[in-house]
């Protein structure tokens, strides 16, 4: 029978020849993805099911990534690091990439492909509801709670229920002006955040597939945000050099495409040269604006980094529009990874660096984490401590979630947020570009 990527990936790890959109099966797990924020509590349920001497089903496919409450001295926070550590030594997981060690790596979702945990074909499940990123490289890639990911730990399966695939084509070449959070913003304003509830979103066309990896990355991370259950990408060329060239255990995988004639619950079709730059107001990322309706609306900080704002990509728009420039509020620019932090004091732009450029701008940077997104201990670095307003490259901007709770979240993109930061008020970056 005809089915979709979602569909044959999940008939794969059940071992059956088909699947279809509501059944519900039992799969095998090709990878396992915890941190710090609910690491602790999976393994507390791992041991309470299993054993307190138990060993995890294959330790080779546990990944285990502290990332999100890291440069503080909130004790609690200290203390669930301190709890991984532990598990890694007792289970000798060969995947645990701790902070304070030249290991360590930052943000989860962008160290998973490039540690090479990302592979076309698997399942890869994680502790964490933006784990949908990991779609971009062709694989079924989503978030679960901590019981499922606790039986998981000791089983190495899971009962899932194989969703609907909605399908979203863009056609075009992206306008200078625009990137992948453009896109992704535009479709959760189309449909709601929760338009594609235990959907799969599957990317597909040539505007697609002339994004490079991390804008795809973008893509399929806010799945989330419209209820989806996954967010996926057929491979191309692009996607096997990316994951060949890392590839960790030079696994062998499969990849997989939609069939020609598969059904799809839906389809939307967008032409990506009539599309302009896009902002969700406060407090809901569905809360769709033009930039060019919100223009001027006075602005307290800018903040460059996530998962969905903090890759190589998002800094080469930030710095195209800040080199030369100075901003005029706070601004806070935090690498997803220790890798792209390096990248950062070694690619140039206009003869400077891409961290001088940021420095010499008025910005501020932090370490490679999570920092700020989801708000966290009142030290964390660019957290929202008094109701200021603030627009970001974060993923959601419900109240609370950078910190204060009467603090207002615009989302946008980095081209965005550079260029209001630039001017202190929300800015077309079509007016910084000209």
């Amino acid at each position: 029978m005809a089915m979709t990527l979602t569909e044959k990936i999940l008939a794969r790890a059940a071992g059956r020849r088909d699947c279809v959109p509501g059944e519900n099966i039992w799969v095998d797990v090709d990878v396992l993805m915890t941190h710090d924020v609910c690491g602790p509590g999976t393994i507390g349920v791992f041991k309470k099911h299993f054993g307190k001497d138990a060993t995890v089903w294959d330790r080779d496919k546990v990944v285990i990534i502290p990332d999100h409450y890291i440069f503080t001295a909130d004790v609690m926070a200290n203390r669930n690091v301190d709890v991984l550590r532990q598990f890694a030594a007792e289970q000798n997981i060969k995947y645990f990439y701790d902070v304070g060690t030249p290991r360590y790596k930052g943000v989860c979702h962008i160290a998973l492909p490039e540690e090479g945990h990302t592979r076309p074909g698997e399942v890869l499940l994680g502790t964490d509801s933006h784990t949908c990123t990991a779609g971009a490289f062709g694989e079924f890639a989503t978030g679960v709670g901590n019981t499922d990911a606790g039986f998981v730990m000791g089983s190495g399966k899971l009962w899932l229920k194989a969703p609907p695939t909605m399908r979203f084509v863009f056609h075009g070449q992206l306008p200078p002006y625009l990137m992948a959070k453009d896109l992704i913003l535009a479709v959760i304003g189309d449909i709601g955040c929760d338009g594609a509830t235990y959907s799969a979103m599957e990317f597909d066309g040539d505007g697609v597939y002339a994004l490079n990896i991390e804008e795809r990355m973008t893509l399929c991370n806010m799945a989330i945000e419209a209820g989806g259950k996954n967010g996926i990408i057929a491979p191309d060329h692009i996607t096997l050099q990316y994951v060949n060239a890392r590839n960790a255990g030079r696994r062998k995988y499969q990849v997989m495409r939609s069939d020609p004639d598969a059904k799809f619950a839906s389809e939307r079709v967008y032409d990506v040269t009539k599309l302009e730059p896009v902002v969700a107001k406060p407090h809901s990322p569905d809360n769709r604006a033009a930039v060019s309706q919100v223009k001027g609306t006075k602005l307290d900080r800018a903040y460059i980094g996530s998962c969905t704002g903090g890759k190589m990509t998002d800094f080469r728009a930030a710095a195209e529009i800040l080199c030369g420039k100075s901003v005029r509020i706070d601004t806070f620019v935090v690498p997803a990874t220790s890798d792209i932090a390096a990248g950062l004091k070694t690619e140039r732009l206009n003869g400077r660096t891409l961290e001088e450029v940021f420095l010499n701008a008025g910005a501020k940077i932090g370490e490679p984490s999570c920092a700020a997104c989801l708000g966290g201990p009142m030290d964390t670095f660019g957290r929202l401590n008094a109701p200021i307003s603030c627009i970001s490259t974060t993923n959601r901007n419900y109240p609370g979630r950078m910190g204060h709770k009467e603090a207002q979240v615009f989302l946008a993109s980095p081209m965005t947020v550079a260029a209001s930061a630039v001017n202190g008020v929300i800015t077309d970056p079509r007016d910084c570009l000209a």
